[in-house]
């Protein structure tokens, strides 16, 4: 498998790496099938991400879109945020082996999951929509 100098420096040198301790929104996935487990976490002042950090276990690759999803992210509004698709992290990457591509698609849905949590723990109102695979919304089970 070949990987881009970008997927190789973000796994060898990852951004953000971390716990955020008194964190406004955290957001944990997983992948049964290939062992990957990404939990990102955010602070947000203002409805700006000010601060991520992830804790990733799982292959380069994993490593490699948790790193560029965080950077992507970071200083954004919560709901540019919310914008990031796993198609830009790859991007942004130059490029993930087609095996590999899961890896980024966990990186958007962690993001997802941080930013749904925030909204949850602040009682901000969302459009039930933007997180169709929550699993524990009674609006999306009606």
């Amino acid at each position: 498998m070949l990987y881009s100098e970008k997927v190789m420096d973000h796994f060898t040198n990852p951004r953000n790496v971390g716990v955020i301790d008194d964190a406004d929104g955290v957001g944990e996935v997983g992948n049964a099938k290939c062992g990957d487990i990404m939990k990102i976490y955010l602070k947000i002042e203002n409805d700006i991400i000010v601060d991520v950090k992830f804790n990733t276990f799982g292959c380069g690759s994993a490593i490699a879109s948790s790193s560029m999803a965080t950077e992507m992210i970071k200083g954004r509004r919560v709901d540019e945020a919310l914008e990031l698709t796993n198609k830009a992290v790859v991007e942004a990457l130059d490029g993930l082996p087609p095996a590999k591509v899961h890896c980024s698609v966990l990186a958007e849905e962690a993001v997802k999951k941080a930013i749904k949590d925030y909204y949850d723990k602040n009682g901000i109102e969302y459009d039930h929509s933007l997180f169709p695979d929550c699993g524990n919304c009674e609006h999306c089970h009606n």
